[in-house]
């Protein structure tokens, strides 16, 4: 099953720009605005309002002021859960990061949902070896392969021992910006739904791997729909599909992507699903994320 009308976020109690994620995350820029966080908490209670209003059910947990987790607004990186009962933790870059597993969140969803195993790999922070969730991995559910992109957050070794506990096979590519800077996250150049993939294929620059990927969407037969390098930068590649309580398919994306897409972009993706673009500009500017990061898609 790829997609799912149950998703669990993090209202945010200190966000702000992350100065130990943005030694690798070229997505985040320092900005100068007052109220980093109030805005961010208004951002974040419209699109949670946006997505309730139209079906899906959302699960809100507040963050704690201590310990400080400026990045807490983007939970899919540290946790995911899968069919069977699976919860996974994942192994975190950042220091400050690692503070999110906050054990009231961990067991929040232990009982809330049926969680029968737990798959935890973040001993691979003893060895500076990571893996952020569904930020390094996007995850193609119902073809049982996983997308990674290679960045010092997405390392083969703990994406390996990933795939061998979920019984699945992956693709690890290469991908980086117009600047030549290494994609941090997977989820910021792509996304796979029930019937398309939407990707920025011109970061792929090995023209093997890109060959190699464009295949590999072939063979699971979805429609691939392209978007430039300039469109990637502006979260055009963070979406998520959702599908609400009418079993309705819903394509997440912010109201900055809607933007720069082009008609015949949002006709394509407008014939699988209905599109809904809440405005997270602030959580962009300052966290280096979008829509598809604040979620966590809850299958178990």
């Amino acid at each position: 099953m790829q997609t799912t009308s149950n998703v669990l976020m993090i209202r945010p109690a200190n966000f702000g720009y992350n100065p130990e994620t943005a030694v690798n995350n070229a997505f985040q820029q320092l900005s100068n605005e007052d109220c980093t966080n109030t805005k961010a908490v208004h951002e974040f209670d419209n699109y949670v309002q946006l997505l309730r209003q139209n079906g899906v059910n959302v699960h809100v947990m507040q963050d704690t002021p201590e310990p400080y987790t400026p990045d807490s607004i983007f939970p899919n990186n540290w946790f995911s859960t899968h069919e069977g009962g699976t919860l996974v933790l994942y192994p975190m870059f950042a220091g400050n990061r690692r503070l999110e597993r906050k054990p009231e969140v961990i067991d929040y969803i232990k009982k809330e949902f049926d969680v029968k195993r737990v798959v935890d790999l973040t001993k691979w922070e003893a060895k500076s070896l990571f893996l952020e969730g569904t930020g390094s991995m996007v995850l193609d559910r119902d073809s049982n392969l996983v997308y990674a992109c290679a960045s010092p957050r997405t390392d083969e070794t703990v994406l390996e021992e990933f795939c061998d506990e979920m019984d699945c096979d992956y693709f690890l590519f290469r991908a980086s910006d117009e600047n030549d800077q290494p994609i941090y996250h997977t989820n910021v150049m792509m996304c796979v739904g029930s019937k398309f993939v939407l990707a920025c294929i011109d970061a792929i620059k090995d023209i093997n791997e890109r060959e190699n990927f464009i295949g590999l969407v072939e063979e699971v037969d979805k429609e691939l729909i392209e978007i430039s390098l300039e469109q990637m930068g502006n979260f055009a590649g963070n979406m998520l599909e959702l599908k609400n309580d009418k079993g309705e398919s819903l394509l997440i994306m912010s109201a900055r992507a809607r933007m720069v897409l082009d008609d015949s972009q949002i006709t394509r993706l407008s014939s699988y699903c209905r599109i809904l673009a809440p405005d997270v500009s602030t959580i962009e500017i300052n966290g280096g994320g979008s829509v598809r990061c604040m979620i966590a898609e809850i299958f178990v």
